[in-house]
């Protein structure tokens, strides 16, 4: 009887070590991730409002060589460009006349590659891929990280390998530096709390891109802030589920937590 008595209890802690082993990695595997590009692709996006409606090829945007040279913020805030592609009215008469990407300092024919001829196949090429050739000179050069392009942006920025600009126009007379972070305890089982570090948002992008419109902060909080929300381009997904760090690097939000 002792014995027997022993087994059950060496049993049952055994059964609850394996609950705790197994009782994460089932949470893990509960939602579905998207397939990650590789690293020269990841973030590239293909434009194509109007362009093939119009007899020419999708415009090729690559935001790992774009974010070398400007902040989320210039292009998402200063030239208003929607977050969402494909949703944003460009058409070649705007960016001739200094709007979007014809903006001063960027395809200006200037500060870069302007609007003429020469030039289209450049952007209108309807190549996914386009200039990945270039991209392991540039990954070579800046720390690594393990998910997305493979290259830890915010490191390299505040390591001052590359220095974007952070303001095309006027620059404000003081930079915001609100440093709160968020802990966002999950719902789920065994998951650890993800905590959200403004600092580190700021210095790519302005209050406005993410309040009110993805979040509310008209509220005390925001409604049906989930996972499976996520996956489908909202809220953290409108940027992590395919341009900034993917949501495979689990740990990069929910500290303690392995990552896929």
């Amino acid at each position: 009887m002792p014995y027997k008595n022993g087994s059950a209890i060496i049993s049952g802690i055994v059964l609850g070590c394996l609950i705790g082993i197994f009782v994460p990695m089932a949470s893990y595997g509960h939602w579905t991730l998207p397939p990650l590009a590789p690293p020269a692709e990841y973030g590239n996006i293909l434009i194509n409002r109007t362009s093939e409606r119009n007899g020419v090829k999708p415009v090729t945007f690559s935001h790992w060589i774009h974010r070398q040279e400007a902040t989320c913020r210039v292009c998402h805030f200063e030239l208003e460009f929607n977050m969402k592609v494909n949703t944003t009215e460009i058409t070649e008469k705007m960016n001739k006349a200094g709007l979007y990407c014809g903006a001063a300092s960027c395809h200006d024919g200037k500060a870069a590659f302007g609007h003429e001829k020469p030039h289209c196949e450049k952007c209108h090429n309807g190549n996914i891929s386009y200039g990945k050739e270039k991209f392991a000179e540039v990954a070579a050069r800046l720390p690594r990280s393990n998910y997305g392009n493979k290259i830890d942006w915010a490191k390299a920025r505040n390591k001052r390998l590359i220095i974007p600009l952070h303001f095309l126009t006027v620059k404000p007379s003081k930079d915001v530096k609100f440093t709160s972070k968020l802990k966002l305890d999950a719902e789920w089982p065994n998951i650890p709390p993800a905590v959200f570090p403004h600092k580190s948002h700021i210095q790519w992008l302005d209050c406005n891109n993410c309040h009110p419109d993805i979040f509310n902060i008209k509220k005390k909080t925001t409604k049906h802030f989930e996972m499976e929300r996520m996956l489908k381009g909202e809220f953290c997904g409108v940027c992590h589920l395919n341009v900034a760090f993917p949501l495979q690097d689990c740990g990069s939000c929910h500290p303690g937590m392995q990552s896929e």
